[in-house]
């Protein structure tokens, strides 16, 4: 007679293999009801777990692969911040890699974690193709956050509604007056639902929408600004992809000897930790990255404890910090 195996305790107790081993190792986020049901399974059947195969599984489980878009954005690490403890606290540790060097490289962004055999992974903004992605989320439970596509089924998305975030800065300008006003743009997914954000409520009220191609990037900001701020009828506000190209957007327009928020007046996106600087201090879209990092890390915690779930799509309503940058037209010299 063959001894019992984990699928006879799974059946026994009424849950899925995963769970079983969860349960057995004492850690992930399992109900005591469930837990104690597989107690019983395993008493009852006689089920003595192989050692080796138990210590195959918790070296998986024991690691998640975290591949960041940049490791230099300010928002990647405040959500790094908020994606650490509860999977501290849980049992797994972070394996983190920077998807910018990887892609210099030509390297494969998602393997190098695949051969370490981590129990997860979570793809904070560098996310490949969908058909990349859902092969990976296949091989690995995968959770994807800071952008909302693609999303193949078996994979969890955590994002903002950032058309929705784009028009509640322009509004802001627009309610304060600003009749012209400039997008310092950015490139992918995110860039792109800004931009749409943007025009969208800019035209609704029949101002004047200026898009200037940007990067993401503080320098990206900055040029783009000069660029700008030296036409013959300048923008009186600006609306800058992220924090970072705000922070350019900043910097270019003392240069050129003009005085924000009156000349002009300047919005971000992010809310990271750049913009509460004090003599930063800028009026911004909040996306929570915190909190984004938070979710992301109860989507993995949960997609490991029952694998082959369908993929969830979570989107956070975005809200608008007032700060010094921006002021009514009307108040220049």
């Amino acid at each position: 007679m063959r001894p019992p195996t984990v699928r006879d305790v799974a059946e026994r107790a009424g849950v899925s293999k995963s769970l079983v081993s969860l349960a057995l190792r004492g850690s992930g986020p399992v109900r005591p009801e469930k837990r104690e049901a597989v107690r019983r399974a395993v008493r009852g059947l006689g089920h003595r777990p192989d050692a080796a195969a138990r210590s195959l599984s918790e070296q998986r489980t024991r690691t998640v692969g975290v591949l960041l878009d940049d490791l230099r954005d300010p928002w990647f690490v405040d959500l790094l911040d908020g994606l650490n403890p509860p999977l501290h606290a849980a049992g797994p540790r972070m394996l983190l890699a920077d998807a910018r060097l990887d892609r210099r490289h030509g390297h494969d962004l998602s393997e190098p974690f695949l051969d370490l055999g981590v129990g997860g992974l979570v793809v904070v903004g560098a996310v490949p193709d969908a058909g990349a992605l859902g092969a990976l989320g296949h091989r690995t439970p995968v959770v994807v956050a800071g952008t909302r596509e693609p999303r193949p089924d078996g994979v969890d998305v955590i994002a903002g509604d950032d058309e929705r975030g784009a028009r509640l800065a322009a509004e802001h300008l627009l309610g304060l007056g600003h009749r012209r006003i400039a997008h310092l743009a950015g490139h992918g997914a995110v860039g792109e639902s800004r931009r749409r954000g943007f025009e969208a409520a800019t035209r609704a009220r029949g101002a004047e929408a200026l898009v200037e191609p940007g990067d993401l990037t503080e320098e990206g900001g900055y040029r783009g600004t000069v660029r700008l701020l030296g036409r013959a009828e300048r923008p009186t506000a600006l609306f800058a992809v992220n924090d970072m190209a705000s922070v350019g957007a900043l910097s270019a327009a003392e240069e050129l000897g003009l005085r924000v928020p009156r000349d002009p007046s300047v919005v971000g996106y992010d809310n990271t930790s750049i913009s509460r600087l004090r003599h930063v201090w800028l009026t911004t879209v909040d996306t929570a990255p915190h909190e984004a990092g938070r979710r992301a890390a109860q989507c993995l915690l949960d997609r490991l404890a029952r694998p082959g779930a369908p993929g969830r799509r979570r989107l956070a309503a975005p809200t608008l910090e007032i700060r010094g940058t921006t002021t009514p037209p009307d108040l220049r010299d």
